[in-house]
C-alpha cells in the first residue's frame, strides 16, 4: 500500500491553510518596469516591419535565431522580432527574476503561495540518488518507491500473471479520471502506441456524460477489463460518478460477487478509507503528493495506464526525457534556453503584438492530442487575473491554445491563419525521422510543414501574383499578406524520451511566462465555482418541488429540463 498525502478539494485546501494570510511581498507590476516600457516603445517603433524586411536586413537570422539541445532544433527566426527585440525580452526576463524563481522551484520553495505548497513535479522524474528536499525531507526516494510498486503491478498485468475474477487475463485497461488525471495519460497513450504491448489496449473515460462511458466500454468484456480510478481524494464528482458506473457494470458482468472489484480495479489516490470502501485492495492504491498539480502529474502514478501499456522501461525513458529538459531549463543561459525563449516569443506576441491565440500544430499523427493537453497546461496555469500578491493585473495573461495535427489542419483552419483578419502565432512541431518507412510520406509531410511556416512568414504580394499570370481582378483574392509569426520545433524522432522532453519544454515555457507576469501558475481556483453551483443544482433537477433561487435564465432552464424529463 502506497499512501501519499494530498489535499485536493477546495474546503480541504482551505482547512489546511492558516487563517492568517501568508506573508506575501508586494509584487512590482511588470508593466511598471523600465524593461517593459522599453518593449512597448520598441513594439510601436517596429510594428510596420514585415518579416520580409526583417530577413532582408538580417540575412543570417535563420542560422542564428535558433536553439539546439537534446535532439531538438528550435527555429524562432520567423517570429516578428529583431535582435534588439530579443535583447529587450531577455532583459525583461532577468529583471523579473525568472532564473531566481526557477531556482526556487527546483529548490522546493513554496512558490504556490495561494495554497502554501511547493511545486516539485521535477522530482517525479529525478533519477535515483538526486536529492530534492521539502521541509528538510528528501522526496525522491518516496517517488521511486511508488514507481517501483507501479512497475510490479504493471508487469503482472502485462505478463498475464494477474488474472481477473474469472481467471482470464486483462486485455483492456480503462483509466477513469478528469483534467490532469485524463489529458496527460490519454495524450501519452496516443503518442506512444508504437511502444505499447499488443495484448493490452488502453481507453480513457473522463466526461460525466454517460455517452463517454458507453462508447469506451460497450464492446468490452468485464472479465478482461481493469479500471484505474484516478482521483486523489476519491471525491471528484465526475470521476466518482463514472467509477460507480464502472463498478456496477463490472459486477453485473461478473455475477454480482463483490470480491470481483479487487481483481478489476486499482486506484491512483491518497484516500485510503474511500478506496477500501469502494472495494479496491489497498495494495493496488498508488499515491502522489500535494506538491504535484494535476496538470503536471502525467509522469507520476497518474501515468499507471501508460506504464502498463508501454512497460516500465519505456515509461522510465519518458521520465528520463522529462529530466533531460528539466536540466536544460535549469542550467542553460536564457539566450540559449529553449523553454525560456519560447515563453518570451509567446509573451511578445501576446502582450506587444496583440495576438490572443496560439495554434500548436504537430506534424505527427501520434501527437493527435498534444494540443488538447497543452490547452490545460497553459490555460489553467496562466489564465489568471491577479498577481501573487492579489493585485489585479493590467495586462493580458494566457493565450488561447488550440490546434490539431498537420496536414489535416491545412484543409480546415489554415485559410483563416493565412488570409484572416486575426494574426495567429503558430508552434509547428515536426520530426526528421518517421516511425514507419512508407516511402515518400515523411518527405511530403516535412515539405508541408516547412512550406506552411514559409508562407505564413513571407506570403505573396499582389504584384507577384499578377507576374505569375493571374488576372488583376482575381489577384486580390490570392494575396497572402504574410508576417504571421511562428516557431518551428524540429526534433530527430518521436520516442518515449522525446515525448518527455517536449512536454517538459512546454511546462517550463509556461513557468517562464508566469514568472514574468508575477502570477501563480500552480493554483486553479477558477475551476471551483462551477463545481460548487453544480452541487446545488443537482438535487433541484429531480426534487419534487425545488425552491429555485438562481438567476432568471438558470431557473427557466431548470424548469425546461424538468419538463422534458417529465418532472
Amino acid at each position: 500500500m502506497l499512501i501519499a498525502r494530498h489535499i485536493d478539494c477546495p474546503p480541504c485546501r482551505l482547512a489546511a491553510m492558516t487563517t492568517a494570510a501568508p506573508a506575501m511581498a508586494a509584487i512590482t507590476p511588470v508593466d511598471t518596469r523600465p524593461e517593459w516600457k522599453a518593449l512597448v516603445a520598441h513594439a510601436d517603433a517596429t510594428k510596420q516591419l514585415h518579416l520580409r524586411d526583417i530577413f532582408r536586413q538580417d540575412p543570417t537570422r535563420g542560422d542564428e535565431l535558433v536553439a539546439n539541445a537534446l535532439d531538438i532544433h528550435l527555429d524562432f527566426s520567423k517570429q516578428r522580432v529583431t535582435r534588439q527585440s530579443l535583447q529587450l525580452l531577455l532583459s525583461l526576463a532577468k529583471a523579473c527574476g525568472v532564473e531566481a524563481k526557477r531556482d526556487a522551484m527546483f529548490r522546493g520553495d513554496r512558490i504556490n503561495v495561494a495554497e502554501n505548497r511547493a511545486v516539485l513535479h521535477v522530482a517525479l522524474r529525478a533519477p535515483k540518488g538526486t536529492v530534492i528536499q521539502l521541509d528538510g525531507v528528501d522526496v525522491v526516494p518516496e517517488v521511486h518507491r511508488v514507481l517501483e510498486a507501479m512497475a510490479v503491478f504493471a508487469n503482472r498485468i502485462r505478463s498475464g500473471d494477474w488474472k481477473g475474477h474469472t481467471g482470464r487475463r486483462i486485455k483492456t485497461v480503462v483509466n477513469i479520471g478528469i483534467g490532469g488525471s485524463d489529458l496527460g495519460p490519454a495524450m501519452a497513450w496516443d503518442s506512444l502506441r508504437v511502444w505499447s504491448t499488443p495484448e493490452i489496449e488502453c481507453r480513457y473515460v473522463s466526461n460525466v456524460d454517460e455517452n463517454d462511458f458507453h462508447l469506451k466500454t460497450h464492446d468490452l468484456d468485464p472479465a478482461e477489463t481493469m479500471f484505474i480510478i484516478s482521483s486523489k481524494t476519491f471525491t471528484t464528482l465526475e470521476t466518482m460518478t463514472n467509477a460507480q458506473t464502472a463498478r456496477a457494470w463490472s459486477l453485473k458482468g461478473l455475477g454480482g460477487d463483490e470480491k470481483a472489484v479487487a481483481k478489476h480495479f486499482a486506484a491512483v489516490s491518497t484516500a485510503l478509507g474511500e478506496v477500501k470502501k469502494f472495494g479496491i485492495d489497498p495494495a493496488n492504491m498508488f499515491g502522489f503528493w500535494d506538491w504535484v498539480g494535476g496538470r503536471y502529474s502525467m509522469d507520476s502514478s497518474i501515468g499507471l495506464s501508460n506504464m502498463i501499456a508501454v512497460g516500465p522501461d519505456a515509461f522510465g525513458e519518458m521520465l528520463a526525457g522529462f529530466h533531460d529538459m528539466d536540466e536544460h531549463f535549469r542550467t542553460a543561459p536564457l539566450h540559449q534556453n529553449m523553454p525560456a525563449l519560447m515563453g518570451l516569443m509567446n509573451l511578445w506576441n501576446n502582450q506587444f503584438l496583440g495576438c490572443d491565440t496560439l495554434a500548436v500544430l504537430p506534424y505527427c499523427q501520434y501527437l493527435d492530442r498534444f494540443s488538447a493537453y497543452l490547452q490545460q497546461l497553459e490555460m489553467e496555469s496562466n489564465g489568471k487575473h491577479v498577481q501573487l500578491d492579489g493585485e489585479r493585473v493590467r495586462w493580458e495573461t494566457s493565450s488561447i491554445v488550440w490546434g490539431q495535427p498537420g496536414t489535416n489542419g491545412q484543409h480546415a483552419f489554415y485559410q483563416m491563419i493565412h488570409q484572416g483578419t486575426k494574426i495567429v502565432p503558430c508552434d509547428f512541431i515536426a520530426f526528421a525521422e518517421s516511425l514507419h518507412d512508407l516511402g515518400v510520406h515523411q518527405d511530403l509531410l516535412t515539405a508541408n510543414v516547412l512550406a506552411q511556416a514559409e508562407a505564413l512568414a513571407f506570403g505573396k504580394t499582389k504584384d507577384e501574383i499578377i507576374a505569375d499570370g493571374v488576372p488583376a481582378w482575381l489577384a486580390p483574392h490570392k494575396v497572402m499578406e504574410g508576417n504571421r509569426p511562428s516557431n518551428l520545433l524540429l526534433a530527430r524522432k518521436l520516442s518515449p524520451r522525446m515525448l518527455g522532453r517536449l512536454v517538459a519544454l512546454y511546462e517550463h515555457k509556461v513557468f517562464t511566462m508566469g514568472a514574468i507576469w508575477g502570477i501563480n501558475s500552480f493554483d486553479q481556483w477558477g475551476v471551483e465555482l462551477g463545481k460548487v453551483l453544480a452541487q446545488r443544482i443537482i438535487p433541484e433537477l429531480s426534487a419534487a418541488k425545488p425552491d429555485l433561487k438562481h438567476d432568471g435564465s438558470t431557473n427557466a432552464l431548470i424548469r425546461k429540463y424538468r419538463s422534458w424529463r417529465g418532472r
